[in-house]
């Protein structure tokens, strides 16, 4: 039988050992690493891939794209695929930076906390990678979601691209400068996801406690101070009062156990293409 490989490609300097310890546990055989990989260079590395094997053990060889820059990646995902023709293909994954497994993972908590359809859900740092797909996420569960940055066309460009893209609930844009306009956001609000700037404080804690309706509150920043004041890191669906808190270390758990186990699906077929819904689906059914 033949062995399991994984071919690692990395748009930074140097490929992601972290990444490449998570293949390794995740049940890979061996582990091909490139890193600087572009969407210029990337197709002869697609091709060993797809030429080497055929038939059945096609699946036997799979691609996951990394790096810390989400869009590149994205663009690089786009150009794997079309290298791709009938059944001569490789399944492939994206999870630049942990941006997918990470927003499927803070979505599957908030959805353990509240029913997302029709509940309304705000999304700090939308305009980010992370923030962007949590909200996608929710709105395709039927939740109703506003996605905020400190720029409001930032934040209506975000919502009308998911809008346009995403069939379930509702997503609009707000700004969300200062803690009045946060305390309003929140005045109706069930669910609360943070995916700011590591660093960056986005709600303080009376503006949190300030909100009456809010069920569940989800920090994804680990880095101090906390994004959201008074969730602590290593938080797991906490109580304070009526509210479930999570920190970032408390969804990495979930995470990781979502990233092993979408690569472990690559090798099942050579035609899977892991992206943000796919691996949020994976991540619904990791216990």
């Amino acid at each position: 039988m033949s062995r399991k490989i994984l071919i690692q490609l990395d748009t930074d300097a140097h490929a992601s050992t972290f990444d490449s310890v998570v293949a390794y546990d995740s049940g890979v055989d061996a582990l091909l690493s490139h890193a600087s990989v572009t969407s210029e260079n990337v197709t002869p590395l697609v091709h060993g891939a797809m030429f080497t094997r055929g038939g059945d053990d096609l699946k036997n060889t799979a691609i996951f794209i990394g790096g810390s820059d989400v869009r590149r990646a994205q663009s690089l995902l786009g150009k794997v695929k079309d290298c791709f023709f009938g059944p001569v293909r490789n399944s492939v994954m994206l999870d630049a930076n942990g941006c997918n497994t990470t927003a499927s993972a803070a979505v599957v908590y908030a959805s353990r906390e509240v029913d997302l359809a029709g509940a309304t859900a705000v999304v700090m740092g939308a305009t980010g990678p992370v923030g962007e797909r949590v909200a996608r996420l929710l709105a395709a569960d039927g939740a109703n979601v506003v996605v905020t940055s400190r720029s409001l066309e930032r934040a209506n460009e975000v919502a009308n691209v998911i809008n346009e893209q995403t069939e379930g609930g509702s997503v609009s844009g707000a700004a969300a400068s200062g803690a009045e306009d946060v305390k309003a956001l929140l005045a109706d609000a069930k669910i609360l996801i943070a995916c700011g700037a590591a660093g960056v404080q986005l709600v303080d804690g009376a503006t949190l406690k300030s909100s009456s309706s809010l069920r569940v509150a989800i920090d994804l920043n680990a880095v101090p101070p906390a994004g959201i004041e008074g969730i602590g890191v290593t938080d797991k669906s906490k109580s304070i009062g009526e509210l479930k808190v999570y920190g970032a270390i408390g969804v990495g758990g979930l995470k990781m156990k979502t990233h092993r186990a979408a690569i472990a699906s690559l090798f099942e077929t050579n035609d899977r293409v892991l992206d943000y819904s796919e691996i949020y689906a994976i991540a619904k059914n990791v216990s």
